[in-house]
């Protein structure tokens, strides 16, 4: 394997370039393995836990439903169906569900993959600072797409398996089109708890800073609560739990950008 110094070669970094990509690539096949023999637990538990209303999520608003005397957020029927429309459609679900686990359950080893390439070419302060972001975003994405399956997916479930424009239209949903849904919602909710890291990031080069996210929290909160109405039943409490930790994550920025911009000012001073 490639020597890790600053003073690689050219071919040095390709080779360690080489590990890199196979030990990443590998560790993604051993972890879509285990995911696709293990089909009855990520099906029927996990991507079709939602459809049931045993499930978590419904049990804990009907049981604070009860609480504050309001039956509305209670939800305890789901009337639709999942069916399957092309011949091969079961099997490349099984094949597709079980990469896309093995990334995403990979992702912090992917990530300290990453890091460990670039690390020889780092200074010892960014180095430090480099774990810290590569920790926080790491724990930051998983609580992401907890949140995400917990709460938008449900609430996202519920919503679009009521709607109806007419009687005579019957709610049947493709296996695809249900999967796609649960997996656009957990994963981009995993994109979207990223917010501090990318604002860091931005931060850190000077594109963005405190005052900018300030003078726009109001259109920020604005479109939080969009999001939340639109993914939450017509119940104002409901789209509060929804809105509060997305409206948490952009008050977080702003006071991740603030340290950074004080940071890069006082650089800047002392260089002068």
């Amino acid at each position: 394997m490639a020597k890790k110094n600053k003073d690689m070669s050219f071919i040095d970094h390709l080779e360690d370039l080489r590990w890199t990509l196979f030990r990443s690539i590998v560790s993604v096949l051993v972890f879509s393995i285990i995911a696709f023999f293990s089909k009855s637990f990520i099906f029927d538990t996990i991507l079709f836990g939602p459809t049931r209303p045993d499930f978590y999520t419904y049990k804990m608003l009907c049981k604070l439903g009860a609480k504050i005397g309001s039956d509305i957020i209670c939800i305890d029927t789901l009337n639709f169906e999942v069916v399957n429309l092309d011949l091969a459609g079961q099997f490349m679900t099984h094949i597709t569900v079980s990469i896309t686990i093995g990334v995403v359950l990979a992702f912090p080893y992917l990530v300290w993959e990453i890091w460990k390439f670039v690390k020889p070419g780092l200074h010892d302060i960014e180095v430090t600072a480099s774990r810290a972001v590569l920790f926080s975003s790491g724990i930051l994405f998983f609580i992401g797409v907890l949140f995400g399956y917990y709460l938008l997916v449900p609430f996202g479930i519920n919503f679009l398996s009521t709607y109806s424009i007419s009687e005579t239209v019957l709610n049947t949903f493709s296996l695809s089109n249900y999967i796609n849904f649960v997996s656009m919602f957990a994963l981009m909710s995993g994109i979207m708890f990223e917010l501090p890291v990318a604002i860091y990031l931005l931060a850190k080069v000077g594109i963005i800073d405190d005052t900018m996210m300030i003078e726009y929290r109001k259109h920020a909160i604005v479109i939080i609560f969009i999001i939340s109405a639109v993914v939450t039943p017509a119940d104002v409490g409901t789209m509060i739990v929804v809105a509060i930790p997305l409206w948490s994550l952009y008050e977080i920025s702003i006071f991740v950008a603030a340290a950074v911009t004080r940071n890069r000012i006082r650089k800047a001073k002392l260089e002068n």
